[in-house]
């Protein structure tokens, strides 16, 4: 990202006596500047970073929340193992979920031939690979207290494993909405994965993760750190609508009880 090639910075900044200190007020003038200017390659970056992280989370919700509802819901052999087994993938490394995900679609891999390789296709399947653990692991343990809590009421009035599981589900809506704000964070912090199955192309596949790694890696560490700032204000704001939302949603109930 060329970014100071397409800034005019003007940005008054005195040198403080800590280079620490310093730092942080260029970093928060430089953030300041490219979020008045409206930098076009900066909100690009920006777009495809929550088009990318964004996309992941659904794709993966799809598959963790079926997941955890089943391990949840359903008693069957081998579940303790198949538990295990998924916690453990709590801690399974970015750059491993990269190297294999950017096998499979090379040219020598399986899924070669579909040539998605340094697309933001493969970004979000990399993502989605990362977040569908999480996702799993915590729609189990919300399920679970549901399930401790309503279960044999559900059970009583006919509920199957399943039926009982949805039900529950849509009544845990906003602590579900939760985890995937949870996985949300979890996608759009990544970079290892990103940055080997998307190859940090300019204006192609670098999203923002990855620029403040190319502008640290170049010395520019006020501007990477700017960039983080960035980064932090855009997924603030989303936090904060989707916290009206679970506010205002869970306000209706109470306000027609009254």
């Amino acid at each position: 990202m060329r970014l100071r090639a397409h800034l005019d910075l003007d940005i008054p900044c005195r040198r403080a006596r800590h280079p620490t200190v310093s730092v942080l007020s260029e970093s928060l003038g430089t953030a300041a500047a490219l979020l008045a200017q409206g930098d076009r390659t900066l909100w690009h970056t920006v777009a495809l970073s929550l088009q990318v992280s964004g996309s992941a989370c659904l794709l993966g919700a799809g598959f963790g929340i079926a997941l955890g509802a089943a391990l949840a819901a359903y008693r069957f052999a081998g579940q303790r193992a198949l538990v295990l087994l998924l916690n453990t993938l709590l801690a399974l490394p970015s750059v491993v979920v990269g190297l294999m995900v950017y096998l499979l679609l090379s040219r020598q891999g399986p899924l070669g031939s579909l040539g998605i390789l340094f697309t933001p296709t493969a970004m979000v399947i990399a993502q989605s690979v990362l977040v569908v653990p999480l996702i799993a692991a915590l729609t189990r343990r919300l399920l679970l207290s549901a399930l401790a809590e309503g279960g044999d009421q559900l059970r009583s009035l006919g509920a199957g494993p399943g039926q009982a599981a949805l039900l529950l589900l849509v009544h845990e809506r906003f602590g579900l909405l939760t985890v995937l704000l949870t996985a949300f964070g979890r996608a759009i912090a990544e970079v290892g994965a990103v940055m080997i199955v998307g190859g940090n192309i300019d204006g192609v596949t670098r999203v923002m993760t990855t620029s403040i790694a190319l502008e640290t890696s170049k010395g520019d560490l006020p501007l990477a750190l700017a960039l983080g700032f960035v980064l932090l204000a855009v997924v603030g704001l989303i936090n904060a609508l989707i916290g009206l939302l679970q506010w205002r949603g869970a306000r209706a109930p109470a306000e027609a009880m009254a």
